[in-house]
């Protein structure tokens, strides 16, 4: 069995319009609060890490490519539901491009990176789920972020 690009394509669109469901519940004000309680995150701040995390584990542990992520800044970051509704489309369109180029290869197994990954698998499949799991994982976070704050 293969993942074609489309497939992979749909399910992070899937992720990013579940997202994109969240920020039409919140306001400029509210997608930057955290819940309160130790280690939450605000909606602003897992979008960002989303759309930052996506293209970035196909380009960097998936081929090789260098890069650089802060991630600690990445949950701190602040933005109005228009700034995140923009990130999240340029977010889709690099992640698309990265995955283009990750399918058509050379991809690196052994990146220090994939040490992330679950179970020890480094596998090119593996990367693909362990990028989807974190997507929908952090999504799921958003959805009881913005119930939080609407109660």
């Amino acid at each position: 069995m293969e993942l074609d690009a489309s497939t992979i394509d749909l399910y992070v669109d899937h992720a990013f319009t579940g997202m994109e469901r969240v920020l039409d519940r919140l306001d400029d004000r509210t997608v930057n609060e955290r819940p309160a309680g130790w280690g939450t995150n605000s909606v602003a701040g897992l979008i960002v890490h989303c759309c930052e995390l996506a293209p970035s584990w196909f380009t960097v542990p998936g081929l090789g490519r260098e890069g650089s992520r802060d991630r600690d800044a990445e949950f701190a970051a602040t933005a109005s539901v228009d700034e995140l509704r923009a990130r999240i489309a340029d977010a889709k369109a690099a992640t698309s491009a990265a995955v283009a180029d990750f399918l058509e290869g050379p991809t690196t197994p052994d990146h220090p990176l994939r040490a992330f990954m679950p179970g020890g698998d480094h596998s090119d499949g593996a990367l693909v789920l362990h990028v989807l799991e974190e997507l929908f994982q952090h999504l799921g976070h958003m959805e009881v972020t913005a119930d939080s704050l609407a109660t």
